[in-house]
């Protein structure tokens, strides 16, 4: 009898901490999810069934898996920001969440994770948002198969799909983001990992990076943006086979640089922008296997760009495939594919017999009179250019591509 009751007082405490489930519904004891939240057990599963909640303000602070069950709505009402995650382990995971309010002093999110790691956030639809998804100062999450879809139309009154500041070690995969100000955005956060999202349709940038090191971004698609995606004052960043493409305007680009250094650009497709790449001011940067095609400009090479190497690339049909501002170049053009190339290949070698020069004196002179542009197919432009390639004065004349390849490559 003495050793009995301490086995049953054992079997009490353990089976009075096993995790419960918590059913949400309008027929349910429990009608909310606030109130499924404040009687929820550490690492309880919350079961929201279909139906619609007005709530906003939830705050999540235990570590707690929710589950929405045929899509139940979170309407905010426009009241102000609708989940807010303050824990550690917090899965949210099926809800459909509208309405988050607007303001100009709060960024107010549909889901905010603040100071929080292990977190979950998965396939959830966003609609009728301000910002969709705000990572603060967390790490070791994962924000997967997210739909998100905003209504922004100017960049002053609309926040982004899914933003990191001050985070680490986060996964964005298979996310669709449209009609928001930057698709994704990350300040301050470091080894995160960006894969096989779609971002279209944005006012401004598909990926903006700021002050953020050893990222790696790859097989995403960046379509038909204000700008495709803005890389700035970050270090050993790997862009990988990602897709960019009609990303047209005065000042649009499939991918901005601007003082980035040890890089990796590989296996990306540029198709249909305004310009290919716009760098300034970035360094060791490694451009390869990566196809240009049908762009403005397939790349644009502004001041302060040095020990770049641009090796086996296919220049397609792009109007200018190198733009450069400059008569100084430390970069190295080496093995690429030019289809404006008109040299010769007599030894059958695959590699054509005479350099190419792919700065045109053209270009240049766009560069400095953009209204220029009109002249572009005008044969007193093919003359200009002709001459500038037999004697370089304004262009590079040590901007050569001396082993350049005579068919398509594939990779």
């Amino acid at each position: 009898m003495k050793n009995i009751i301490p086995f049953l007082i054992v079997v009490f405490m353990t089976s009075s901490t096993i995790a419960q489930t918590i059913n949400v519904c309008k027929t349910c004891p429990i009608s909310t999810l606030k109130g499924a939240i404040n009687q929820a057990k550490d690492f309880d599963t919350i079961i929201v069934k279909k139906g619609s909640y007005k709530e906003h303000n939830i705050l999540i602070n235990k570590p707690l898996t929710i589950i929405g069950k045929g899509y139940p709505v979170i309407d905010g009402e426009l009241k102000g920001e609708i989940i807010t995650i303050t824990a550690n382990n917090v899965t949210v995971d099926g809800l459909f969440i509208i309405n988050v309010g607007t303001s100009y002093t709060e960024d107010y999110a549909a889901v905010r994770v603040r100071r929080s790691k292990n977190f979950v956030i998965q396939n959830l639809v966003l609609e009728k948002l301000f910002f969709g998804i705000y990572i603060e100062k967390s790490r070791d999450g994962k924000i997967f198969h997210n739909k998100i879809i905003g209504d922004a139309v100017e960049e002053y009154n609309s926040g982004n799909g899914i933003q990191l500041w001050y985070s680490k070690n986060i996964e964005i995969e298979h996310n669709f983001v449209q009609h928001v100000r930057d698709g994704i955005y990350l300040e301050f956060s470091d080894f995160c990992t960006i894969k096989n999202n779609v971002s279209s349709l944005n006012v401004r940038y598909g990926l903006h990076f700021m002050f953020s090191n050893d990222d790696i971004y790859q097989d995403n698609t960046f379509d038909n943006n204000g700008a495709g995606v803005a890389v700035m004052f970050s270090k050993r960043i790997k862009m990988h086979n990602n897709i960019f493409k009609k990303n047209w305007g005065t000042a649009s680009y499939g991918m901005l640089l601007k003082e980035i250094n040890d890089a990796e650009i590989i296996g990306n497709s540029f198709e249909d922008n305004t310009i290919g790449i716009n760098i300034e001011g970035s360094n060791r940067i490694i451009y390869k296997h990566n196809n240009f095609s049908n762009n403005g400009w397939a790349i644009k090479i502004k001041g302060a760009c040095y020990t770049n190497t641009f090796t086996k690339n296919n220049f397609l049909y792009n109007s200018f495939d190198i733009a450069y501002n400059s008569k100084v170049n430390d970069n190295t053009f080496d093995k690429n594919y030019w289809s404006n190339y008109t040299g010769y290949d007599l030894d059958k070698d695959g590699t054509g017999d005479v350099p190419y020069r792919p700065v045109k004196l053209f270009s240049y002179i766009v560069n400095r009179t953009p209204e220029t542009i009109i002249l572009l197919r005008s044969m007193f432009i093919d003359i200009i250019d002709f001459s500038e390639k037999v004697s370089p004065v304004f262009t590079p004349d040590n901007l050569l591509d001396n082993e350049p390849q005579i068919k398509k490559m594939t990779w």
